[in-house]
């Protein structure tokens, strides 16, 4: 028996001889599941018009691939995209007009989603039934919208059917027996108030800053009769951004939450709790592995995820479409969780246990006051020697005892439970009171010999003046890229090389499983406050209290005095 493309996907898919991904086996699960119902239950107002989905799938025979290795080939297919292709024009309502109104198509990169999305634009502008069609693509930028503009450019040009129906104007195709049109548009286009959109294709929405210009163009859309806004992307990192609200409401239709039978989802991406270095699990995400998806090249970023930490939220966004929660994670849980020391099986021992082992010793310690109204870090930092085996980082946490509740309770970050167990220490009020840091720190002069104290100025300047009359010594170290670059990198190479002791204190690794670095045209790396989902503070400061060590080349001996003040 022959089978249309789409057909041969379901079957595929359901039967496991096709590689896919949970939310991809639920849109072939939904599609098949309401071919049933069109069949056999009257209150399901839609049927599939098998006709139209393969007129709509033949249509990209008549185009031209223009880039890579297949320049110049007739545009074949793949099954899951003639699946999508099938399911967007072959539903239609009652009346016959297109039941997918919205949607939204998430597929990594190198999957051809550009291709597809600019065949998909010369469908609408020649072959949707649509008297005066206004077709537009957007995005955040004119260079992006423009990219899949022009590759339907190319493919007009390549094709004679099209030559002699459609015209090409600089930013501009349009058939004039139809009277209409096709064009690229961005949020900086005077003219995206006045339109009358039939079809609008949103490309990378993920970077789309807000839904402003998306709304305009739904709106626009109101007199047509089968309008259609298709959203198509790479996953993001942005999770109070629009494309998430998408991806979210998407996942919630294909999971069978929310019922919304006008809106067309598929979803390619790594199963939840997947092993991202399986080599399986990259075909089931990748609906075009082992064709424009080069096997080769995933190993290759798969092994550069491996050796360098920052790399892995890329390789799970751009090549296993999985929404991370930074645009680069700098330190791997494991990594991290390898340099915990001998003994930190019980955390709170390990802190005791160190802190009466250091007594007398060396130490060199950073300040960071950040946000007066949620926590300050100080960090000691204490090198080998003698009595002391492994480098040994130990953290103190200042949170306004105000802020332990709301945040307990609003955002889920469990102060309550850091502060009774001793990982952070609560200050009276709703600001963090500067003067119990002074005295924190005072203490720790008469317990330990502390070489220096870094400290950023900002915020900072009257409480380290303060600190300077105590007798400390504290030296400016401003959290820019030529100051915090060197002490990032030797931060980032000590965890690598598990050349230091944390025991397991789940504040400082809860901050370093937020810290996202960011880096200068120079090479310089620093923290990035601004792009980490949550506080990176205390990391901050184990980052300024290595650079003191490094700037003071003398081994961490032990004192045969103890200062105090």
């Amino acid at each position: 028996m022959q089978f249309a493309p789409w057909e041969s996907y379901c079957l595929g898919v359901l039967d496991g001889s096709i590689l896919a991904c949970r939310k991809i086996v639920q849109a072939v699960e939904r599609h098949s599941r309401d071919l049933k119902r069109s069949q056999s239950d009257p209150a399901f107002a839609y049927y599939f018009d098998a006709g139209a989905a393969q007129r709509a799938v033949n249509f990209f025979a008549f185009l031209r691939h223009s880039k890579g290795e297949w320049a110049g080939q007739a545009f074949q297919l793949e099954l899951w995209q003639a699946f999508i292709v099938a399911c967007l024009f072959g539903w239609k309502r009652a009346d016959g007009t297109r039941r997918f109104r919205q949607g939204y198509i998430a597929i990594p990169r190198k999957n051809g989603k550009s291709t597809t999305l600019s065949g998909l634009a010369l469908y609408l502008l020649v072959a949707d039934a649509e008297a005066g069609a206004e077709v537009y693509t957007i995005a955040t930028s004119k260079e992006q919208a423009k990219l899949i503009f022009d590759e339907s450019v190319q493919m007009r040009r390549s094709s004679p059917a099209l030559r002699s129906r459609v015209n090409e104007f600089k930013n501009n195709l349009s058939v004039p027996a139809t009277n209409s049109k096709y064009m690229p548009l961005t949020s900086d286009d005077e003219a995206q108030h006045g339109l009358n959109a039939s079809a609008c294709l949103a490309d990378e929405l993920h970077v789309h800053p807000t839904r402003e210009l998306w709304d305009v163009l739904a709106t626009s859309m109101a007199s047509r009769r089968q309008p259609l806004m298709l959203g198509i992307t790479t996953s993001g990192y942005d999770r109070h951004s629009f494309c998430f609200t998408q991806h979210e409401y998407s996942c919630k239709v294909l999971d069978g939450i929310l019922r919304d039978e006008s809106f067309f989802c598929f979803i390619a991406m790594l199963d939840e709790g997947a092993n991202w270095e399986d080599e399986r699990e990259w075909a089931k995400a990748n609906p075009n592995f082992g064709k424009s998806v080069k096997i080769d090249y995933l190993r290759q970023e798969a092994q550069r995820a491996k050796n360098d930490p920052t790399a892995l939220n890329s390789f799970l966004r751009l090549h296993l479409n999985v929404w991370t929660t930074s645009s680069e994670r700098a330190i791997l849980p494991d990594k991290w969780a390898a340099c915990a020391g001998s003994g930190a099986n019980d955390p709170i021992a390990w802190r005791q246990r160190v802190l009466d082992e250091m007594k007398g010793l060396l130490c060199y310690g950073a300040l960071d006051l950040g946000s007066t109204s949620d926590l300050a870090s100080e960090v000691l930092l204490f090198g080998k020697s003698n009595k002391c085996p492994e480098t040994r980082v130990i953290p103190f946490f200042f949170v306004p005892e105000e802020s332990i509740e709301r945040r307990s309770r609003m955002d889920r970050i469990p102060y309550d439970m850091w502060e009774r167990q001793g990982f952070i220490i609560a200050t009276p009020g709703n600001v963090i009171d500067y003067h119990f840091i002074r005295e924190t720190i005072r203490q720790h002069r008469r317990d330990y010999i502390i070489g220096e104290m870094g400290f950023d100025p900002w915020n900072a300047t009257q409480l380290c003046q303060e600190l300077m009359e105590d007798g400390i010594e504290m030296v400016e170290h401003r959290q820019g890229y030529i100051s915090m670059s060197a002490c990032t990198k030797e931060l980032l190479k000590m965890v690598a090389g598990k050349e230091f002791a944390h025991g397991n204190n789940p504040v400082l690794a809860w901050m370093a499983d937020n810290l996202v670095t960011s880096c200068d045209p120079a090479g310089n790396l620093k923290p990035d406050k601004s792009k980490a989902r949550e506080k990176i503070d205390g990391i901050v400061a184990f980052s300024m209290a290595i650079g003191r060590m490094n700037s003071n080349p003398v081994s961490g001996a032990e004192s045969g005095k103890v200062f105090f003040g």
